[in-house]
């Protein structure tokens, strides 16, 4: 398959990531209390504790996988690589997703090996 083939047939993960980020703009604007509350759960989710932030990303990405939110996969991704994940370490995570969630999940890895790509 050429570079052009494999592109028509790549998500694109900024997509997802920017219709995601509307999303949460668009209820921060109707609901702030919502986003405002939301956004804290996640802060205190993931910061460093007894795992890193990193790790709990890519927790995340695997959670993502098993799911099979696209939304959540850009979005995780992104914030992996953020906190200093390798593209190895992204696509281990999701692989052990993939032995959780069986076939589906091992498909939508297809989504995090585009994510790595777009967001490194």
């Amino acid at each position: 398959m050429s570079e052009t083939q494999s592109q028509q047939f790549s998500d694109d993960m900024n997509r997802y990531y920017d219709q995601f980020m509307d999303v949460m703009k668009t209820l921060g604007e109707n609901s702030p209390e919502y986003i405002k509350g939301f956004g804290e759960f996640v802060k205190a989710g993931e910061k460093n504790g007894a795992l890193s932030s990193k790790f709990k990303e890519l927790i995340s990405v695997a959670l993502s996988v098993v799911t099979q939110c696209p939304y959540c996969v850009a979005y995780h991704v992104k914030n992996a690589i953020k906190e200093g994940a390798t593209k190895q370490e992204i696509i281990e995570s999701a692989m052990v997703a993939g032995v959780m969630g069986g076939g589906p999940a091992v498909a939508h890895i297809k989504l995090v090996i585009d994510a790595c790509d777009q967001f490194n």
